[in-house]
């Protein structure tokens, strides 16, 4: 198959630093489009990726999976876009669209596997996938997605990760107008939390230990806060919530916000992975039919109506943007938590 090779930012080890390399990205299929990347978000998954935090990281490591760009080829057989068009690519590039999970739209739930944008096995070129981090990516259109026109690109690339992170279980759990709904931390995915849930008409609270942090929730629209330290605040809300939202990425005791869901309530886990090391104390659970679930980014389908509805309703991250160049030093501010709310990469300074 023939390549081009492009430039990019990416890691040889795990404890070095990101730096310029050169990719190859495959030529467009019949099937493919080409993306001339313009933004590419940070998220907390490239550190952990790079880092191999998780284990199972391929190198070279080249992150990045909230990419937003322009179209500069279409396949033969393209018929979703054209050659101008604006498009994103988020944490998925494939995955088997045969199994009844992909059937369902569930492609990130992929029975046989989905491709990771990063960090995937790459069917084409054979090794693994490159993400963002780049001039340029080719996908297949299947995995492409429409950014409307009426927003503010250089904020639209979180959206595909921690928009559509949020944005899943808001839905499934269908939250809706008079919903009551608690977001635990307020970081890249906790605030998008807050913005998609008071969009979709809840009353939405923000649990935190820091009160430092009771001013931006209000600021992004949360309705309450609550300091999940003071025994009597959380008392206060004892029975409330419908759906409480868990975005802390770190190993934390859910239990006392469990007491917090309404009957039949939902507590989501969507920011740790790994072992929690306290265990769950089941009375609340069973005395309330309350229930703890899980849940990760989201399909195809349910990305796009994430970005219509965020399009209809003027809803973006807050960002601070970076050059490419100060990578290494954002992801040492994000382990600091010194960002609100999300980096995002200006590709141009790659480009230069």
């Amino acid at each position: 198959m023939n390549t081009t090779s492009v430039k990019a930012f990416g890691t040889e080890a795990k404890d070095k630093d990101l730096q310029l390399m050169q990719i190859e990205r495959r030529e467009v299929t019949p099937t493919d489009i080409e993306i001339d990347i313009l933004y590419c978000g940070v998220c907390h998954s490239d550190l952990h990726t790079a880092r191999n935090d998780w284990g199972g990281t391929k190198y070279p490591s080249v992150p990045g999976h909230e990419i937003i760009g322009r179209i500069t080829k279409v396949g033969s057989a393209v018929t979703k876009f054209k050659v101008g068009d604006l498009a994103g690519v988020g944490c998925l590039v494939d995955s088997c669209r045969e199994c009844e999970s992909c059937k369902q739209n569930l492609e990130q739930y992929c029975l046989n596997g989905s491709t990771g944008t990063y960090n995937g096995k790459d069917p084409f070129l054979g090794g693994h996938t490159f993400g963002g981090y780049s001039e340029k990516v080719v996908v297949d259109e299947a995995f492409g997605l429409h950014i409307p026109e009426n927003l503010d690109l250089k904020a639209v690339a979180p959206l595909l990760c921690a928009g559509v992170t949020t944005w899943s279980p808001l839905k499934h759990w269908d939250v809706k107008e008079g919903s009551k709904v608690a977001v635990v931390g307020l970081g890249g995915l906790g605030h998008m939390a807050i913005k998609l849930a008071k969009g979709l008409g809840a009353n939405v609270t923000l649990f935190s230990r820091s009160p430092d942090k009771i001013q931006d929730a209000l600021d992004l629209g949360a309705d309450a806060v609550v300091i999940s330290t003071y025994e009597n605040e959380m008392k206060a809300v004892k029975g409330k919530f419908d759906l409480i939202i868990d975005t802390v990425p770190y190993d934390h005791d859910i239990n006392p916000y469990i007491s917090t869901l309404n009957i039949s309530g939902t507590l989501v886990l969507v920011g740790y992975i790994g072992k929690m090391e306290d265990a769950l104390f089941t009375p609340p659970m069973i005395g309330g039919r309350r229930s703890v679930a899980g849940s990760v980014i989201g399909g195809i389908k349910e990305t796009q109506e994430m970005l219509d509805f965020c399009g209809e309703k003027n809803i973006l991250p807050e960002i601070e943007m970076i050059n490419m160049q100060n990578i290494n030093e954002a992801y040492e501010r994000m382990l600091k938590s010194d960002v609100r709310y999300r980096f995002v990469i200006d590709m141009q300074s790659l480009k230069n």
